[in-house]
């Protein structure tokens, strides 16, 4: 197994514009739908960063939206690992608008995602355990193995035998 890694290291900014096409005509508002897919994609990079390989989103666990997100802004979204167990790691991911003319950011939406890495032959494979560096590591780590408790008691009490999250 590789050296331990940082929260930090999986550290992953991606940005995109709102085009017409992302939101729902009438009222300029952009599709949950498209961000959802967008911070799915930034989510897995980090996971991908730190599994150091392919990585299958497991569950969505949190997505909450914030405030609307406009034709025309530039949408900032910034994941990191915030928790890594086995073959599992919690991502979470934080969406800004920002507006081009004053630079000036709005927090509109965050979410939290699990991926399980995987091998060559589709299976879980193992990732590099975290080393938390900063209080905010800590902090974001124990609230991620609570919901991660949280996640594993919700399968148990539905009655589901097996899964990704390890």
């Amino acid at each position: 197994m590789d050296e331990p890694l940082t929260p930090q290291s999986s550290r992953v900014e991606m940005t995109q514009i709102v085009m017409p096409l992302h939101t729902n005509g009438a009222r300029g508002v952009m599709f949950g739908g498209v961000v959802m897919q967008w911070i799915d994609v930034c989510a897995g990079v980090a996971a991908m960063r730190h599994a150091g390989g392919s990585v299958v989103t497991a569950s969505i666990d949190r997505l909450d939206f914030l405030s609307p997100i406009r034709l025309g802004d530039v949408v900032i979204f910034q994941a990191q690992v915030n928790f890594a167990a086995h073959t599992s790691m919690e991502v979470g991911c934080r969406v800004e608008t920002e507006d081009p003319k004053t630079r000036k950011r709005r927090y509109t939406t965050k979410g939290y995602l699990t991926f399980v890495a995987v091998g060559d032959d589709g299976r879980p494979r193992p990732v590099p355990p975290l080393t938390l560096v900063t209080d905010d590591d800590r902090r974001r780590f124990a609230e991620a193995e609570q919901r991660r408790v949280e996640r594993l008691r919700t399968r148990l009490v539905h009655g589901a035998k097996s899964g990704p999250v390890s």
